[in-house]
């Protein structure tokens, strides 16, 4: 029978227990440890959210890796590289890519008799993933793109509709300055909203047969490919490896081809999202170490309120490592009991922001409408289990005060 577990038990659980070691003081040492491992919760789940949400709209856009001309500058207007069916098929078999898509841009000015507005028409072909515009549209629907067949329909932003006063089965005009000022009329299939404001105020999706036509391309010609990784941990090796193995191959022109990550056609937003984890680790430290000094608090008056019981079992023959024991258990409990309270209140905050979007965000500076949360099962039981073991292992110190403890003061103690 392990007998300090069931001293504390019985210091813990009695009736008599319960009203000399729940004074005020105790209970706010409870309150200490269910307050900051929900804001841990919170703080995680946040956070987490907050990354996912926002790398899902830039990859949404860009996808995971694009391929365009090595002679490309950051622009939209860029230079073309020919697609044979031989790079296809070497994309396709490559470690870690699960899909390839085409695409072309075009930069233009969307002019309706109201205003006008620099967009930037981007066209997919037949093998473009829609999951993500699907997700996000909010009027009409997705057009479709036939291979035998060029569309004039396109998709835009509500915000752009909204500026420009344009609705669903609206046709308006778009004027294309090169060599010649072109215009092409365009007619609104769908309208999405992602509440990235920066993308949404920029592309229009089209057929990419209308912007090879614009640029004069042949239909074997691209402003570059976009490709899926089946496992987002893995990109930056993914893109690595990528590089490298199409850094002696060459297009049907002489075209070098050049493989980037989506962090590296984004560093400044991807850089922002990496500097939150280091506030994530700041707000961890500071409430294990709130909710360890209220225990610490906590445990020192347990204790003093126990100091005759001490001297009794040292006067008995215990020594003060079973004694120590004892009152770990006694933390031990209270600990559990506030993370409890802790687990409780932080999973419900977290369910009913999920559910219910109470927390509203300004998209044009967060890229969000809403406070997102993601807490995972994983990331939860690494939190509870940290919390416990943080606590337990800062009250060793104070629990070394019973070794101070004189039997024959401390029977006689009050």
């Amino acid at each position: 029978m392990n007998l300090e577990l069931f001293i504390a038990r019985k210091i813990y659980f009695s009736e008599e227990g319960k009203r000399q070691v729940t004074p005020p003081v105790i209970r706010i040492a409870m309150a200490g440890i269910a307050l900051g491992l929900a804001v841990m919760i919170l703080s995680v789940a946040i956070v987490v959210g907050f990354k996912k949400e926002v790398r899902n709209k830039v990859i949404g856009f860009g996808s995971h890796i694009q391929i365009s001309n090595f002679d490309n500058n950051s622009s939209y207007e860029a230079q073309p590289i020919a697609v044979s069916d031989t790079l296809l098929s070497f994309l396709d078999t490559f470690p870690g890519i699960r899909h390839v898509e085409k695409f072309a841009t075009k930069l233009g000015i969307l002019k309706t008799e109201r205003d006008f507005q620099g967009i930037v028409l981007k066209g997919v072909d037949v093998d473009y993933d829609w999951s993500f515009f699907q997700a996000n549209l909010r009027e009409g629907e997705i057009f479709t793109v036939r291979p035998d067949k060029s569309s004039t329909e396109v998709i835009l932003s509500r915000y752009l509709s909204d500026l420009l006063g344009l609705k669903v089965g609206d046709s308006f005009l778009t004027y294309f300055v090169g060599e010649e000022v072109r215009a092409r009329k365009f007619k609104i299939s769908g309208i999405y909203e992602t509440g990235f404001l920066d993308y949404d105020k920029l592309f229009v999706i089209a057929d990419i047969k209308q912007v090879r036509r614009l640029n004069g391309w042949d239909k074997e010609q691209v402003s570059g490919l976009e490709l899926r990784v089946d496992d987002y941990d893995r990109l930056d090796p993914i893109a690595e490896n990528l590089y490298f193995a199409l850094a002696e191959r060459h297009d049907c022109d002489g075209n070098q081809f050049y493989a980037r990550s989506i962090k590296e056609l984004n560093p400044m937003i991807f850089n922002w999202l990496d500097v939150l984890d280091i506030n994530v680790v700041v707000i961890l430290v500071l409430m294990l170490s709130v909710a360890g000094f209220t225990m610490i608090s906590g445990l020192l008056i347990i204790i003093l309120e126990r100091t005759n019981m001490i001297g009794i079992l040292k006067a008995l023959g215990q020594n003060n490592t079973s004694i120590r024991k004892i009152f770990m258990y006694v933390s031990f409990f209270l600990i559990g009991k506030g993370m409890l309270w802790g687990n409780l209140i932080g999973v419900s905050l977290c369910l009913l922001q999920s559910h219910f979007h109470i927390l509203k965000l300004d998209p044009s500076v967060y890229y969000l409408d809403a406070v997102p949360v993601d807490l995972s099962l994983l990331a939860l039981l690494c939190l509870n289990v940290g919390t416990l073991v943080a606590s337990m292992l800062m009250l060793l110190g104070p629990s070394c005060l019973i070794m101070k403890i004189d039997p024959a003061k401390s029977i006689r103690f009050e």
